[in-house]
């Protein structure tokens, strides 16, 4: 049976640590609201930016961009985006067992986050490039990702890119999800974050029309680079607000599971005590009665 010194000694150690999860609760919450808040506000441009690359390939259908080949896929990349960070729940745990699923010896991963690069290395799969993105990513960071996995297929090496991050629903959800990247008409056939366009709601049919100047061709060969590095930055900004998200979520419940031990851990103090003190004026009734 633990003494009452062992009890004090573990109650210290637990509000420690209930001190660290506390603060890490509050970081995580303060850039929580800010990443969440990039994602939910970057999620029309990517809408918008999608439907314009899809009137630009409709307009130009005697024209294809390198980018938009489509070939047989027997060799794939996957931008796996992890985080640099652990402590955020089950996030890492349930994304990587998407990434599992791709058969190791078609596929090629580019790793974003030390997490991601740790889980290649650890299950033998073949890492091609690694990443790190700050919590806001930069458009240096997104550009440079998107660029290599624009070579590795201008190049044949692979013959399609999909990207695996974990989408952020809401503070108490995220959920891993793949995205088609290359060649570009997969990726747009695929639909944005944003649900409907600004302006549309949902299954409302469209009411403009696009004018492309000088020509759409033109147009495509200009815009294509940018909305790749777009649609990195809008996957990235995903990946942030859930992983925020999740950690905030995992801090609060450690801190609040660190406070129930500590609740337990002083009423077993207490009783043991409290037994002690009983203990010793029984001692001394009983040695009191003796000498008389």
């Amino acid at each position: 049976m633990p003494s009452t010194r062992d009890i004090r000694r573990r109650i210290k150690s637990v509000k420690s640590t209930a001190q660290i999860t506390k603060a890490m609760q509050m970081v995580a919450s303060s850039k929580m609201l800010k990443a969440q808040q990039g994602a939910i506000n970057f999620r029309p441009f990517a809408a918008m930016s999608a439907e314009l690359m899809s009137h630009l390939t409709q307009d130009t259908d005697d024209y294809r961009h390198p980018l938009m080949e489509t070939r047989e896929v027997r060799r794939r990349a996957v931008v796996l985006i992890g985080t640099d960070k652990g402590l955020c729940g089950a996030l890492n745990a349930n994304l990587f067992r998407e990434a599992a699923r791709y058969a190791p010896a078609t596929t090629r991963f580019i790793a974003v986050g030390k997490k991601a690069a740790q889980f290649i290395a650890r299950t033998r799969r073949t890492l091609v490039a690694e990443f790190s993105c700050r919590d806001t990513p930069t458009y240096g960071e997104c550009q440079a990702i998107s660029k290599f996995a624009q070579d590795l297929f201008l190049k044949g090496e692979v013959d399609a890119v999909d990207v695996l991050y974990t989408r952020f629903i809401s503070t108490l959800s995220q959920q891993p999800d793949q995205r088609a990247f290359l060649p570009m008409g997969s990726a747009l056939n695929l639909p944005a974050e944003g649900a409907a366009s600004p302006g549309l709601r949902a299954g409302e049919p469209k009411r403009y029309h696009f004018l492309f100047e000088p020509d759409p061709a033109t147009v495509l060969d200009r815009l294509v680079l940018y909305f790749l590095d777009f649609r990195v930055a809008q996957l990235l900004l995903e990946a942030k607000a859930s992983e925020h998200s999740a950690r905030m979520v995992a801090m609060k419940n450690a801190t609040d599971n660190a406070d129930q031990l500590i609740k337990h851990l002083t009423l077993e103090y207490n009783k043991l005590r409290q037994a002690n003190i009983t203990k010793e004026l029984l001692e001394i009734s009983s040695a009191a009665m003796a000498l008389e």
